[in-house]
């Protein structure tokens, strides 16, 4: 792989849907139920329900809404896609890119709660990081920074040393308003700007210096 970009980091911070596990047939398949079951247009609906965690989207589509339905809608589809693992697959590239950074510094920050996370995760084969910030230990969903910043915190590592991978327009704005680098992955990645974009985890080399910094290569 000849690399066209190096970035330089002392920890990485990983989003898990759409970054490192291909779950949108699960999440567009309940996504359409509740469009349904609430009279929304579910074309309008799958443009905005990628990376937040569902109560959050929930009250960006019914704002009049009362919190307390949005959360118990959110717990119905915690437990229904937590079962549901049908069409969850690795992203391409994951499998190697998750065995490069064992014993390196890296967290999963993710909007899915741990119950969700572990399934969806070993669904798709892959080992889940020592490090997680999951939905229940956050205050706020993305695009608030919460979570990266508690991955960062807890890996021990300054926000500016930090890279996010993230594939949504939400995740991308909450790792810029903490403060890091994004490496954007996926399609949906690419309409928002972040520091450098790759189509899959195939693309990308991890190098671990002596020094404790981390190179990563990326390919175009």
């Amino acid at each position: 792989m000849s690399a066209t970009a190096t970035l330089t980091a002392r920890a990485l911070l990983l989003d898990m849907d759409g970054t490192l596990v291909n779950s949108d047939a699960v999440v567009e398949r309940y996504w359409r139920l509740w469009a349904a079951d609430h009279g929304l247009d579910e074309g309008s609906v799958l443009k905005v329900v990628h990376g937040r965690q569902a109560h959050a989207t929930m009250a960006v589509l019914l704002p009049d809404r009362p919190a307390e339905q949005n959360l118990a809608d959110n717990q119905w589809m915690l437990e229904r896609e937590s079962t549901d693992l049908d069409g969850v697959v690795p992203v391409p590239g994951a499998p190697a890119f998750m065995a490069s950074l064992s014993g390196l510094p890296h967290a999963l920050v993710t909007s899915a709660d741990e119950r969700l996370a572990r399934a969806r995760m070993d669904a798709a084969g892959l080992s889940i990081p020592r490090v997680r910030v999951t939905a229940e230990r956050v205050g706020a969903s993305k695009p608030d920074p919460e979570g990266f910043l508690k991955g960062a915190a807890e890996l021990g590592f300054a926000p500016a040393d930090c890279v996010v991978f993230e594939d949504s327009e939400v995740g991308i704005a909450a790792g810029r308003a903490a403060g890091m680098r994004v490496v954007g992955v996926g399609p949906r990645a690419a309409a928002h700007a972040p520091d450098a974009h790759v189509p899959d985890l195939e693309r990308i080399r991890v190098e671990a210096r002596p020094d404790g910094i981390l190179q990563l290569h990326i390919a175009a």
